[in-house]
């Protein structure tokens, strides 16, 4: 039986309720199209939909949007030159780009957190899974220093953000993966969850980072690890593709990942 593109929609929803207004959806493609490979991306980028025309995969799974907003609008770009290019290359490609956002953010316990703890090796160390957040308690001895070198050397990346005193001492923290790095979900789980470190891929930097500045100011021992929206997320759509290609042994499924999108100077 050829597996479509709707087979496998289907797949990835079969176990959630998608909210009203999801983001997820075929932003470009038909359901109807037999699937002849499958790319698994946080970010479906220019470089990402041209190696999956190389390799003959005409389905690209992203967590996130190819045109540069969240819901995928299109009308402002109109005439873009960049826009234009690369809708011209997902269209020539016959490329199908299907956004799985909401739905892993929905699986039981949520796969992209589920990812990233997985990749840093803290499974043992998760004590609450809450919808938001993972609950961490780490051994003893374990600094902002040490968990921040580990997160670099796990995640492959260059360089993370601290607020706080590196040299603390860290014993229970919160992963929070994308961008739920904003006030409203980090500083209630501080003081409620009594912890000493939150560990986020981005959020406003006028929010929890200037928390943890007056929290410093006042002598209480709190820090901000901020590692980047995609570094917080790729490792949840790479255990994605994993179980993709269980799922579907008949179909080659293939995890690839991005470059950081940021340098530092």
């Amino acid at each position: 039986m050829n597996i479509t593109i709707q087979h496998i929609m289907d797949h990835l929803t079969a176990e959630v309720e998608l909210p009203e207004t999801t983001v997820d959806q075929l932003i470009t493609g038909s359901p109807n199209q037999t699937v002849t490979g499958v790319f698994v991306t946080f970010m479906p980028t220019q470089h990402v939909i041209e190696h999956a025309i190389q390799r003959g995969a005409n389905l690209i799974i992203a967590h996130e949007p190819p045109f540069y907003n969240h819901h995928s609008h299109t009308d402002w770009l109109v005439d873009d030159p960049v826009y234009e290019t690369k809708r011209r290359l997902i269209e020539n490609g016959g490329i199908a780009i299907y956004r799985c956002h909401d739905a892993i953010h929905r699986f039981h316990p949520d796969g992209i957190t589920e990812g990233l703890v997985q990749a840093l090796g803290w499974s043992p160390y998760v004590v609450q899974r809450k919808p938001e957040s993972d609950i961490l308690s780490f051994p003893e001895g374990m600094t902002v220093q040490l968990i921040a070198e580990h997160i670099k050397r796990s995640l492959g990346i260059e360089y993370v953000r601290v607020a706080g005193n590196p040299k603390m001492i860290c014993r229970r923290a919160a992963v929070l993966v994308g961008f739920r790095g904003n006030g409203n979900l980090t500083i209630p789980l501080l003081q409620q969850e009594e912890l000493d470190l939150i560990i986020a891929g981005e959020g406003f930097e006028w929010e929890t980072p200037e928390y943890i500045r007056d929290a410093v100011q006042q002598g209480k021992q709190k820090a901000l690890l901020m590692i980047g929206h995609a570094e917080s997320e790729a490792s949840g759509m790479k255990l994605l593709s994993e179980r993709l290609a269980t799922a579907f042994p008949e179909l080659p499924v293939h995890f690839i990942g991005e470059q950081p999108v940021f340098q530092v100077l």
